[in-house]
């Protein structure tokens, strides 16, 4: 597999650029941290290991992780819901030894440009949660949640989070960051019905993977998870990505990081079938669109949010959806589409395109 978490190889979870020399930007970065590595070290500051949650399959699993330089007075209890911008203010610490430990597997594996860790393990697990141990040279060692899929045909389910689970407003740049960097994680409202959608799905269907796939920053993952937890969504790996230069460019693309996230899913998890859930207000349609066009027997339905007149104005400026409908182009999809404005709404499309259940399953139709 390929270690990295979206659309570069700084990604922490991205996928490899094909670039050999980083980009001006990427280089620049590299030298502002690591001036300001070297000053954090001599004032005492060692790595940490921040773990993030992983999956795979009884054969083996990814393990993602960030190494961060921390203070010797950090307080981990401190850092819960504070206000967004502050989880930005970390320095990372690449080219960190970090020994893995899963199940009875070990393994050595080293932080990127940008602290992230991001390996495969082959292991002999059943299916379930399970933990990674992580430790670094110096520091505490930590423990990351592994989702191990079972095996046989089981249904699994692509969220993106921004508007589809959360109201975020984004990518309209002062409303994204004033979400992103001055509210409190507690302020973060969670769009009505979405939870229940989502507990109704895992109910009907035991074993089904929840993955959150977001062009979100990963220094926002523990609040996310936090999130997840608060509005009661069922727990599963985020797939983030990192805000910083690339090697190609100096920012990084969200929608190729959610094309590679999800090609990269449906080659490591071959016996799910994915419904894929996301709103109308930025890309998501034409990226479902496309798995549902390459993939067909990959993809069970694709659910689209839809919002408002007024959410599209907050979302991208216009009140017309970023992407024409969940159909683009006007052309029919291969899969069954639903869409609706909220959860309710939506799990009851659902039931009218999945009226006959996935046959390839044999389960009942979601929600």
């Amino acid at each position: 597999m390929p270690p990295s978490p979206a659309d570069a190889p700084e990604n922490a979870a991205p996928e490899r650029s094909q670039s050999q020399r980083p980009h001006r930007a990427a280089r620049i970065e590299d030298r502002v941290r690591a001036v300001v590595s070297r000053v954090l070290r001599a004032r005492g500051w060692t790595p940490r290991v921040d773990p993030f949650t992983g999956y795979g399959t009884t054969r083996h699993v990814r393990v993602l992780a960030r190494v961060l330089l921390t203070s010797p007075d950090h307080d981990p209890a401190r850092a819960l819901d504070r206000r967004g911008w502050r989880t930005f203010l970390s320095a990372p610490a690449p080219g960190e030894t970090v020994r893995v430990q899963v199940g009875e597997t070990v393994v050595d594996a080293v932080s990127d440009r940008g602290g992230y860790l991001d390996t495969t393990v082959e292991t002999d697990l059943e299916a379930g949660w399970h933990e990674a141990t992580l430790r670094p040279s110096t520091g505490t060692t930590v423990a990351a949640p592994i989702l191990v899929v079972g095996e046989g045909r089981r249904l699994g389910v692509v969220s993106d989070i921004d508007d589809t689970v959360m109201v975020t407003t984004v990518p309209r740049l002062f409303l994204a960051a004033w979400n992103t960097f001055v509210r409190h994680t507690s302020a973060r409202v969670a769009v009505p019905g979405m939870a229940v959608l989502y507990r109704a799905i895992a109910d009907a269907h035991p074993g089904t993977p929840f993955v959150y796939l977001s062009t979100g920053a990963w220094n926002t993952s523990a609040n996310l998870q936090r999130f997840l937890e608060r509005t009661g969504l069922p727990p599963g790996p985020l797939l983030l990505t990192d805000w910083g230069p690339s090697n190609s460019g100096w920012f990084r693309s969200g929608p190729e990081h959610k094309r590679t996230s999800l090609d990269r899913l449906f080659r490591e998890l071959p016996e799910v079938d994915w419904l894929l859930i996301g709103d109308d207000g930025q890309r998501d349609p034409e990226i479902y669109a496309r798995s549902a066009r390459r993939d067909t027997d990959r993809v069970v339905a694709v659910a689209i949010r839809e919002l408002t007149p007024a959410q599209q104005v907050l979302a991208h400026g216009t009140p017309t959806p970023g992407v024409p409908g969940a159909e683009l182009g006007g052309e029919p999809l291969p899969v069954p589409v639903a869409a609706g404005p909220d959860g309710v709404a939506l799990a009851r499309s659902l039931r009218d395109v999945l009226r006959e259940g996935d046959t390839r399953t044999g389960q009942p139709a979601p929600g």
